[in-house]
């Protein structure tokens, strides 16, 4: 029996109408009546860096069940005008393996974000505007002072992606499951709404030292082995919807 998901009828923890874009909902995963959602979305060879492509659907199930229950990770569906778009994580680096790597901040809030496939065709811009209003809701909270993101190194297209909404480039690091790249937006360089949305259109490629000499390789020693199979490994921003 197939699931449905119901993402319309559910309290949005974010909604914002943008001119010429749309309305964008964030709402709460529900793991077992979005399991067809993202079950496909996870597994498509688009999706390859998200590190879960030959999953079941138990196992997608399962894993997103697991991350329902921390109180430091969280799940959400994106849309935008009704339409399911994105698949958003948030997380708190310091409670999740990725704090191992790198010197976590006060502050620091860590990201994933899986872009469904597009139907009816590419739309221009479409990865900006919607990375624009995740970025200003992650930091709506005044408590997240630097938004953290860690796409597969060989994903260059969601590095240039990052780069080009305004993330600074850090150091590689090497996870258990993946190679991965580090790469950081603080809020002092987002400076206001207005700014996040042109940042979104950037083609300058800025590479600086956060913590460690760019080019280095970071090696992790993780105590909390038992979370790499457990949580979704996300790829900072995977696109779809554009050229």
């Amino acid at each position: 029996m197939t699931s449905e998901p119901t993402t319309g009828r559910r309290e949005a923890v974010h909604e914002q109408t943008v001119e010429g874009f749309g309305t964008v909902r964030v709402v709460p995963l529900d793991p077992a009546a979005d399991l067809d959602l993202i079950h496909g979305w996870v597994t498509g060879e688009r999706a390859r860096f998200w590190g879960m492509g030959g999953h079941s659907r138990e196992q997608v199930l399962e894993i997103y069940e697991y991350l329902d229950s921390l109180t430091t990770h969280h799940a959400y569906v994106v849309q935008r005008d009704g339409e399911p778009v994105a698949l958003f994580q948030t997380y708190e680096p310091d409670a999740d393996p990725v704090g191992e790597c790198y010197d976590v901040q006060p502050g620091d809030f860590g990201v994933h974000l899986l872009i469904g496939p597009a139907h009816g065709g590419t739309e221009r811009g479409f990865t900006g505007g919607l990375l624009s209003v995740l970025i200003g809701y992650a930091l709506a909270d005044p408590g997240h002072r630097r938004i953290v993101v860690e796409p597969d190194a060989r994903n260059e297209k969601a590095i240039e992606r990052m780069v080009r909404a305004g993330f600074v480039l850090g150091p590689e690091i090497d996870k258990p499951e993946k190679r991965a790249r580090l790469a950081f937006l603080s809020r002092d360089a987002v400076g206001a709404p207005r700014l996040i949305l042109r940042t979104a259109h950037r083609s300058a490629v800025r590479v600086e030292e956060v913590g460690h000499q760019v080019g280095e390789l970071v090696r992790c020693d993780d105590p909390r082995a038992q979370l790499h199979g457990l949580l979704p490994l996300g790829s900072g921003v995977l696109t779809g919807h554009e050229k």
